[in-house]
């Protein structure tokens, strides 16, 4: 893709996106997701009712009567997405595959939290993190954000949810808002996401396309494994084998489920043909 084009795309994801934040998530991403601390926002002169521990004494001395320190939630906060840029990430058999989808998904709360002036950072992991950005506010950075989800070519097509949760542990030291993008075809993750989730808020965003939930009859198949590579000949004639593959599918929607719960954490599972605004206003609504 050539810069031109890369612009072309970049502008269409921004209008589209940036509509839906400004028109529609603006107010329900701040009732989500509040701030955690109370900062000093000035002294004004004490009123009946008023919480007699809050009175400054300096400034009561100082003038002769009494006064108060007010304080005010701290509304600035930061938001990370992990993005899983594994080789499955390139399946799609609708209007989307899953990579376009979560590239939508992903710019739409990115600029919900530029709107509300937070932070946003991003990371883009496979079996190792291949990308990370810290997290900064305005536009042209949620715009180099955008950038990289639609143009980022990774070194290697596995998947590690462990990896990117232990990264995210390690960098992130401040309370952050967390959002976690990927298919989830994966397991053993559990203990290190409660140990993220016991600082963070984690919200795991499982996407997937309906045909990878099973597998149709039609005879003898060769298929390829889109990270490994390995190619396979699959007789989907037998339903011992469609049934199996169905049975696999459902424990990795399982644990997915399980897991996030377990650590405090939400979760939402996103179809490629769904309606992700309709997610992300139920999601938002029912955290607020």
């Amino acid at each position: 893709m050539n810069t031109k084009e890369l612009l072309k795309k970049v502008r269409k994801i921004e209008i589209k996106t940036r509509r839906l934040s400004d028109n529609i998530f603006g107010g329900e991403y701040l009732s989500a997701f509040k701030g955690k601390g109370m900062a000093f926002s000035e002294v004004r002169q004490y009123q009946y009712g008023d919480d007699i521990r809050t009175i400054d004494w300096n400034v009561t001395a100082r003038q002769s009567q009494p006064h108060i320190k007010v304080f005010e939630e701290e509304r600035e906060l930061t938001m990370m997405l992990a993005i899983d840029v594994s080789g499955s990430k390139n399946f799609g058999t609708k209007n989307y595959l899953k990579s376009e989808f979560v590239t939508e998904i992903a710019a739409t709360l990115a600029f919900s939290a530029n709107q509300n002036n937070d932070k946003v950072g991003l990371i883009l992991f496979s079996d190792k993190v291949e990308l990370y950005i810290p997290p900064k506010k305005g536009r042209s950075h949620v715009l180099r954000i955008i950038r990289e989800l639609i143009e980022f070519k990774p070194t290697s097509k596995k998947t590690s949810i462990n990896e990117a949760l232990r990264f995210l542990s390690s960098v992130l030291k401040k309370r952050s808002i967390l959002f976690i993008f990927s298919d989830f075809i994966d397991n053993d993750y559990e203990q290190n996401l409660n140990i993220l989730s016991k600082r963070h808020d984690v919200t795991g965003c499982r996407v997937y396309d309906k045909a990878e939930m099973e597998i149709p009859n039609l005879g003898l198949v060769q298929m390829v494994d889109q990270e490994s590579g390995e190619v396979l000949l699959i007789n989907t004639g037998f339903s011992q084998v469609r049934n199996r593959y169905i049975k696999q599918q459902k424990l990795f929607v399982s644990y997915f489920e399980n897991s996030f719960k377990k650590s405090g954490g939400g979760n939402i599972s996103f179809r490629t043909d769904d309606n992700y605004v309709r997610k992300l206003l139920g999601y938002f609504k029912k955290r607020g």
